[in-house]
């Protein structure tokens, strides 16, 4: 879409919200024009969303890749961003109905009730709850347990969204960390959490028709867990030596972020702590170093450019 809408179409958008007219132009437009007004309001919107919602939220998934720019969103993280700008496409051709001067200050007002009511949208038609809660029977099924009733809330949620959790049917390491927080416990071992899951999910099959509609459905929309391999087949080799070199550099910055940001929530120095976390996980030499890791180490000798370095890490994390 944005590579045949045209400056035109995003000024007759500007022009049409202007004078009040755009979401009754959608409403009215055939099919081609509409397709047009379209364009123009993503042209518009996308930039927005990926700024204000999409960056923030893959940072709070430590995604540091994926909030660089959106050719490095991944590709669930890319379908989820194109959600949500068609969320706000969609709201805006609706709501549009006022004079609007100022496009790009409309919409940053709403962009959060256009995305959650799509997404709550989304999950309705799947069968999941739109605002997952626990009805008083189930809380009684499971006895007020606090931990038990948070899973189940987990798994209400967990039904209605379109990730998967790799070969498994549920996100079984995630909730570890969740029950710890619960109940301020040491991490469960899966078995644990498996017979806890078990035991939820017989709560909530003691009304079928509710088990039904609001868990067996949805999951029924998720895609496939996928089988690991035998372990009798070797492995293939999918991606090259330079592929394997950045996806380990990935790794390394979404691990140099955590550190950074937990020291940073202690009070420490920033630039002492983004030295301090950058030198020690990338400029150690491995068996395995790359001519991109001797640039780095290049770089962080260099008073001036570690500097520059300290500087665009802590404009990453907003600080």
């Amino acid at each position: 879409m944005l590579d045949t809408i045209g400056p035109a179409d995003v000024a007759g958008v500007r022009r049409l919200a202007r004078d009040g007219l755009l979401a009754g132009s959608a409403a009215a437009a055939r099919p081609r024009a509409l397709a047009r007004l379209r364009g123009g309001v993503y042209t518009v919107a996308w930039p927005l969303v990926f700024t204000r919602i999409t960056k923030p939220l893959e940072h709070r998934r430590r995604h540091a890749d994926c909030a660089r720019g959106l050719e490095w969103l991944r590709p669930d993280c890319l379908d989820r961003f194109h959600d949500d700008v068609e969320a706000v496409v969609d709201h805006t051709l609706r709501r549009a109905t006022s004079p609007i001067e100022n496009l790009e200050g409309w919409l940053a007002t709403r962009l959060t009730p256009a995305t959650v009511d799509a997404h709550r949208r989304r999950r309705g038609e799947i069968g999941a709850l739109q605002r997952p809660r626990l009805p008083a029977w189930l809380t009684g099924a499971l006895g007020g347990d606090p931990w038990l009733c948070d899973l189940a809330v987990q798994i209400l949620v967990w039904v209605g969204v379109p990730a998967t959790a790799g070969a498994e049917l549920w996100p079984l390491d995630g909730w570890a960390a969740r029950r710890a927080e619960v109940t301020g416990e040491p991490p469960a071992t899966r078995d644990t959490l498996d017979r806890e899951v078990g035991r939820v999910l017989a709560a909530m099959r003691t009304r079928p028709a509710w088990h039904a509609q609001h868990v067996e459905r949805p999951l029924g929309h998720k895609q496939a867990p996928v089988a690991p391999m035998p372990a009798e087949f070797p492995a293939l080799e999918l991606v090259g030596e330079h592929e394997l070199a950045d996806a380990r550099l990935v790794s390394l910055a979404e691990q140099a972020l955590r550190a950074i940001e937990t020291r940073l929530n202690r009070g420490e120095a920033p630039a002492e702590v983004v030295t301090t976390v950058v030198r020690k996980l990338f400029g150690e030499r491995t068996p395995d170093t790359t001519a991109r890791d001797d640039w780095l180490a290049t770089a962080l000798a260099d008073q001036e450019r570690l500097a520059e370095i300290v500087t665009t890490v802590l404009a990453i994390l907003d600080r």
